[in-house]
């Protein structure tokens, strides 16, 4: 199978499988995904002098499907004991007997996953003796939702908040056909865990509308890329389909004529591609038509489009992203963080059972903070996944160092019930209920995939969180690390996992510190969201966001006299987020508008920890670039990666400082207060 060679290999260089392919290696049993480990094996053993074996004797690494026969011995000894079908299509068994590491699994999924997890233990998989244990992923559903444009679109060009060049799916209204690079990516998203991916943007325009009919071809041909890795192809479809493509003259859901569009539309798809996964939608959100223009719900919408799948077990993603975007700012009592709970709350249980009700982890828009949105706490009778966001549109635009897993993690933690209660990650992944998690792709045609090559490792933590919600961030951070930049036997990798650590580990909240302080969003250029404008949208139809003025700053939203948007949470988290003596200093200014002097729980007050937290962030930002610079000559890392990320660098440094400044003179003019160690605000 021709893969890829002219791009970064990412966490898949040739180098991580020497320990797998200085080895014999047996691989046991049939089918598509069984050959994709073959190939696998035969690639690294090719290179590195082992060897793809019969189940003679001599081996050292048995991968086997439990059903195969026969079973040869260590295989069957790890999988004595396991009950059958407790590790599903996708889970494995790794054990080591006898000096033979093994590999078992129930379907090729897991047999694949199973390779990939050896070649993230390296050596260390072929050493000792190992107890028999599973790998089960905790979530059904790891998803990838690209915004990618058939045609360029003249602000935001072929992918949307993209930050990595353009599609590597569509050019100019066609199909790139760029196949061993679509190839290449679906082998690095396995080896995450990522099983779906939609590969057009939820925004649909008349060129991606097509891929329904005349373009079908090139969405079957995407899906043959991404089926031998184990990955369900899914489209994002426009509502109004019937009407554009059909000669319709509506597209309202419960017309008949409307149902058996897309039960026609639907039978397509499938003679074409028989394991399409379904479709995404965004309707009624920003402009695009949805069942509103029928007076029917967003459950009669979705539910119409589940009728047209259900035969063939595909999924409708019906996207929670819905919210007035013509607002009048004069109007306190609107707020956009409301409108998610407000659409959908009411309609928990009207939901089909094949309906994923996509919802944002946060209740406005993957701002740097966020609560966590009271919508996946509101509906326990619909499936729901929560999309994350790995392209940085409100973090750097991945040209900023900013590791998201850590946010992730606490998002994934969090219990709305309070102590003791389920997490959002229980919520996602319970069996019937759970509709796992959906995140916006980070890649581009960039020759690094995501322009900054430690981007890289946002995509790498998003599928690893997939697979385990309970993953810490900075475990992970070692494995992508240790994967990446496999270093020559001869070298010592401290300095370089050291230098990295100091680079990513804390830039989240560096981040936040030099951009948006305690909750507050969107003091950002409107349009392109990249660098500081404190006012940009505060008087726009979008919303407005942080309400300052000469005595304070904030949006209230408690019940007593704000919006009432804490009212829509669990009780326990309804009164820490409506009193301000307990609502945590982070999102402060999210749920309360409050004077400059109000004292945090740091001791300082709100105007010198706005102060505070930009001098210090950009000082870290600098200090970030030092730490880089120090890696300069020690052959440590590629000579071009090197020059890539400084040059990031310099740019999150010149931005940083931006921010600070702009920020800060802007609460000084505004509050009158000065900064209390006397530092220079413009």
């Amino acid at each position: 199978m021709d893969i890829a060679t002219d791009v970064h290999a990412a966490w898949l260089p040739s180098e991580a499988f020497r320990p797998i392919g200085t080895r014999r290696v047996v691989v046991q049993g049939e089918g598509e995904l069984v050959e994709t480990v073959r190939r696998e094996v035969e690639g690294a053993t090719g290179v590195y002098g082992g060897g793809l074996v019969g189940t003679g004797t001599g081996y050292d690494v048995v991968f086997a499907l439990a059903g195969a026969q026969p079973l040869v011995g260590e295989a069957a000894g790890v999988l004595a004991g396991y009950e059958g079908g407790a590790l599903g299509g996708e889970g494995f068994l790794v054990g080591r007997v006898e000096g033979v590491t093994v590999v078992v699994a129930e379907g090729g999924a897991g047999l694949l996953y199973g390779l990939f997890h050896l070649v993230r233990l390296g050596e260390s998989a072929f050493r000792g003796e190992l107890a028999a244990r599973a790998h089960v992923p905790a979530l059904r559903s790891r998803m990838l939702d690209h915004w990618d444009n058939l045609t360029a679109h003249p602000v935001m060009g072929h992918v949307e908040r993209g930050y990595a060049g353009g599609s590597i799916f569509w050019r100019d209204g066609e199909a790139r056909r760029d196949l061993p690079r679509v190839r290449a990516y679906a082998r690095l998203l396995a080896a995450v865990g990522i099983n779906a991916v939609s590969v057009n943007n939820v925004n649909v325009q008349a060129a991606e509308t097509r891929l329904l009919t005349e373009r079908l071809a090139d969405v079957a041909e995407l899906a043959d890329a991404f089926r031998p890795y184990g990955i369900r192809l899914h489209l994002s479809v426009n509502f109004a389909s019937p009407v554009v493509l059909g000669d319709l003259e509506t597209a309202d859901p419960l017309d008949e004529g409307v149902r058996a569009w897309w039960a026609a539309a639907a039978g397509r798809v499938y003679a074409a591609i028989p394991d399409f996964g379904g479709f995404v939608v965004k309707a009624d959100s920003e402009g695009q038509p949805g069942p509103f223009a029928y007076g029917r719900t967003h459950a009669d919408g979705a539910n119409m489009l589940a009728a047209a799948l259900r035969p063939y077990g595909g999924q409708v993603h019906w996207r929670a992203f819905v919210y007035d975007h013509r607002q009048d700012w004069r109007d306190r009592t609107t707020d956009r963080a409301r409108a998610a709970y407000d659409h959908f709350a009411p309609q928990d249980g009207e939901f089909a059972a094949n309906v994923v009700l996509q919802v944002k982890h946060g209740p406005m828009d993957f701002q740097t903070r966020e609560p966590v949105s009271p919508v996946i706490a509101a509906m326990p009778r619909t499936r729901l996944a929560v999309e994350l966001q790995v392209t940085q549109e409100y973090t750097g635009q991945q040209r900023h160092v900013c590791y998201l897993g850590p946010m992730w993690r606490e998002v994934l933690g969090f219990g709305p019930w309070g102590e003791g209660g389920k997490s959002v990650a229980d919520l996602v992944a319970d069996p019937t209920a759970g509709g796992g998690l959906v995140a916006v792709s980070n890649v581009g045609d960039d020759a690094y995939w995501t322009g900054h090559p430690l981007a890289q490792a946002n995509l790498y933590a998003f599928g690893r969180l997939a697979w385990d919600p309970a993953a810490d961030p900075v475990a992970l951070l070692d494995e992508w690390i240790d994967l990446t930049f496999v270093p020559l036997l001869s070298r010592d990798a401290a300095p370089l996992r050291s230098t990295l650590h100091a680079v990513m580990d804390g830039s989240w909240r560096t981040y936040e510190r030099y951009t948006a302080p305690l909750g507050v969003g969107f003091m950002v250029r409107p349009g392109h969201h990249y660098g500081p404008d404190v006012d940009g949208y505060e008087y726009t139809p979008w919303g407005t966001y942080h309400y300052a003025d000469r005595d304070g700053v904030g949006v209230d939203r408690t019940r007593a006299t704000g919006t009432g948007y804490t009212g829509q949470y669990p009780a326990a988290w309804a009164e820490v987020y409506e009193a301000r003596e307990t609502c945590p200093d982070e999102l402060l200014l999210f749920f309360h508008h409050v004077p400059y002097g109000h004292v945090l729980g740091s001791g300082v007050t709100v105007i010198q920890h706005i102060y505070d937290t930009h001098f210090a962030g950009a000082e870290e930002a600098a200090e970030m670039r030092a730490r880089w610079a120090e890696l300069a000559g020690t052959g440590l890392v590629d000579a071009s990666l090197y020059a890539r990320v400084l040059e990031r660098l310099d740019e999150q440094v010149r931005c940083a400082g931006e921010w600070r400044d702009q920020v800060n003179a802007y609460f000084w003019r505004k509050s009158g207060v000065p900064d209390a160690h006397g530092r220079l605000i413009p």
